[in-house]
């Protein structure tokens, strides 16, 4: 290895941990918070350490989030959104290589076309269309609200993936008489696994921490997600922080427990799909 290329190495190393050192900086803040007094907190520097570890911190937010019933909310959405985006972009990826001709083309041209839209443009007229068909406090309307503003995105990554499995394998399949779904379910969706670990992380990841789709649609107290009720904790007139930073903490947690048992996949399906 050239003296060239390992300073090249060391020098990229050096900007990776230099970023994550400032990615991390506010979740270190945050759990200092979180486990610090409000006497304390207000007395210390943000990034000291806790004289006494507050765990009462803690409990309070666990009580005031309603954390069971909001956690549940939160999964159930969360899960099944994901779940859906999973099979249908595979389903349509599937499609867009294999079809070959002009009508799978332009398909995927739509699919891309989705992402190009920003958010924001298409949100007041999706909350006229939702409030139409009766979303309101209805998981199933937030669900499938997320399954079409987040499917041409999926659809772009699966796509880019599915290029990299042979067609052989497929063609062996129609051989031994498979029809064009059993091939897809028993070949070809195994073997999306680390594409699909990728995707569930980042959509995970966005439709977890989203806020704007389930304060609109979802009004009632007993459907709201861990993020509505962590707007609660903050309020312009009096906010206990140390208690606000510990309800972040307890909601950011299951999602950060996926993304270290699923990294390995995530890595992997992202490099392969980068790589063809």
């Amino acid at each position: 290895m050239s003296k060239k290329y390992t300073k090249g190495i060391f020098l990229i190393q050096i900007v990776i941990t230099v970023i994550a050192v400032l990615y991390l900086l506010p979740f270190s803040v945050a759990l200092l918070y979180a486990l610090k007094s409000p006497q304390e907190l207000i007395n210390s520097s943000p990034f000291s350490l806790p004289e006494k570890i507050e765990w009462a911190n803690f409990t309070q937010a666990f009580e005031a989030l309603n954390f069971i019933k909001s956690f549940g909310n939160t999964f159930f959405i969360t899960a099944s959104a994901v779940a859906l985006l999973i099979l249908l972009s595979g389903m349509a990826a599937y499609s867009i290589v294999r079809g070959g001709n002009k009508f799978f083309n332009g398909s995927y041209m739509f699919f891309i076309a989705g992402i190009l839209i920003p958010y924001q443009v298409i949100f007041v007229p999706m909350f006229v269309l939702g409030s139409n068909l009766g979303f309101i406090n209805n998981y199933l309307g937030v669900i499938f609200l997320y399954v079409g503003t987040s499917l041409p995105f999926a659809v772009f990554v699966m796509t880019g993936f599915m290029k990299t499995i042979p067609k052989e394998i497929e063609e062996a399949a129609f051989i031994d008489g498979c029809s064009v779904l059993r091939t897809f379910w028993v070949i070809v969706l195994p073997m999306l696994k680390p594409v699909a670990a990728a995707l569930t992380i980042i959509l995970s990841l966005q439709i977890w921490n989203d806020y704007l789709l389930p304060l609109l649609f979802l009004s009632d107290n007993s459907m709201k997600t861990l993020t509505v009720m962590q707007a609660t904790l903050f309020s312009a007139f009096e906010t206990n922080f140390n208690v606000g930073f510990a309800g972040i903490i307890l909601s950011s947690l299951p999602i950060l427990i996926l993304f270290i048992f699923m990294q390995k996949h995530f890595v992997k399906g992202i490099t392969m799909g980068a790589g063809k």
